[in-house]
């Protein structure tokens, strides 16, 4: 039997995150996308394959970083290789547990992933749920965006289903009016919508968290959950609705991938077959504990 499979979409990273004193970094990998993938591969069975889709250099930096998708479980078979390219870097300034980041990514092989429509749609075949970021979007070309999407909802149309998290970082974009655009597009034909209530009243003008909700609800989306830092999150699903107003950590030690730890803990109780508040408090739990440690790949 096919084992059944969760697949994210996105670019994977250098990342240097802060290690001790103040000037001395911790070298890792890690993306938006490829967080969600590394934790949903700790939290779902044995049964379930875990692969990446995203592409990368021919470097020593860009070996190394495919090593260490393998030896993280994570499948390989669908990542590119751009000899004329390399992979992106990112680096993490904290104040009192809130990051920052300086990103050097313009020359990343990641922005060349949805290049060839054969290669998506081989990358989605027999997928069970594809995962895919506003961050995947962003870094693409307008034309390389619109390739993505139609395998997306190819892959949907067979049966896959999609998760979307928003995540708006207007500074990968021309303007606001296409991040806009392009993630109320891909809203349209994903089926679980995972956003980010800060973001989402700064660009997209709303008021509330409900009334994020019922946004991406109106869009066509069948389970929306709105991540809300500390603060309440709502969720709804065609079996109800949930909110949560999580407990709160004290430790807090850097916020790097909480959203994307989340999103992992969500959708791994979710495909597992958690209720809506189960994997609400699932997600919430994860995230927690990763805001408890330094840089986005913390043991959980």
């Amino acid at each position: 039997m096919t084992p059944p499979r969760f697949v994210a979409i996105g670019e994977c990273m250098i990342e240097m995150a802060p290690s001790g004193g103040a000037d001395q970094f911790r070298m890792n990998f890690a993306g938006d996308s490829f967080n969600t993938a590394w934790y949903a591969r700790k939290l779902l069975s044995a049964t379930w394959q875990v692969d990446y889709v995203t592409a990368v250099g021919t470097d020593a930096v860009s070996d190394r970083m495919v090593a260490f998708f393998e030896s993280s479980g994570i499948g390989t078979a669908h990542v590119g290789r751009k000899p004329e390219r390399g992979v992106g870097l990112y680096l993490i300034s904290l104040d009192r547990g809130e990051r920052s980041f300086t990103y050097w990514r313009g020359q990343s092989a990641a922005r060349l992933l949805a290049e060839d429509p054969g290669r998506l749609d081989a990358a989605l075949k027999g997928a069970s749920l594809a995962y895919v970021s506003g961050i995947t979007l962003a870094i693409l070309a307008p034309e390389a965006r619109a390739r993505l999407l139609a395998a997306l909802d190819c892959g949907r149309r067979a049966g896959m289903a999609i998760a979307f998290d928003p995540n708006l970082r207007p500074r990968l974009w021309p303007n606001v009016a296409a991040m806009r655009a392009a993630i109320s597009d891909t809203a349209r034909i994903s089926d679980i919508v995972l956003p980010s209530h800060e973001d989402e009243a700064a660009y997209f003008g709303d008021g509330s968290p409900e009334a994020t909700l019922e946004r991406y609800l109106g869009a066509g989306a069948t389970t929306v959950v709105v991540k809300n830092g500390a603060e309440r999150i709502v969720a709804a699903d065609p079996r109800g609705r949930f909110d949560l107003r999580p407990e709160p950590v004290r430790d807090v030690r850097d916020t790097t991938a909480a959203g994307d730890s989340f999103n992992a803990g969500f959708l791994a109780c979710h495909l597992s077959g958690g209720t809506l508040a189960e994997s609400v408090v699932a997600g919430s739990v994860i995230a927690a504990k990763v805001i408890r440690g330094p840089g986005a790949l913390v043991e959980i």
